[in-house]
């Protein structure tokens, strides 16, 4: 006899990533829609307009206006630039665990694929990635 595992959600948890940057992000039902990063509000940790749209893009995308979350986030590495994509990474994995209709809206505006553009590491005997030095014919 097998027995099936209880399943007790308290909150959908995923993690996002760009860069060097991840965001562990965690949904739990709420009573009003709030955005906790780090300990701090999403206006207090991304200072600029275009870096909260960034972070909110895929609840917007979603159209789950009606729907009250606590939305709870952990970033760490990277730019602030570099979480904000993880962030928003992380809330588009949370909302297809939370559900499974979302996937084709979400992955038509792109909000599931990892962005996996990062710095290229310096070669050795090149002054950057790709600069090599200055050439002299004698």
């Amino acid at each position: 006899m097998k027995e099936t595992p209880i399943k007790s959600e308290r909150y959908i948890e995923a993690i996002g990533r760009r860069k060097t940057a991840s965001a562990r992000v965690r949904i739990t039902p709420g009573v009003k829609m709030s955005y906790d990063i780090n300990g701090r509000t999403i206006e207090e940790y991304f200072p600029t307009k275009e870096l909260q749209l960034t972070a909110m893009e895929s609840m917007t995308e979603a159209k789950l206006t009606e729907t009250k979350f606590k939305i709870t986030i952990v970033a760490k590495g990277g730019g602030i630039s570099g979480q904000a994509d993880a962030v928003r990474h992380g809330i588009a994995r949370a909302l297809i665990e939370y559900d499974k209709e979302l996937r084709g809206k979400l992955k038509k505006a792109g909000l599931l694929k990892r962005d996996p553009r990062a710095k290229e590491r310096r070669k050795f005997g090149f002054k950057k990635a790709r600069k090599s030095p200055q050439w002299s014919k004698r």
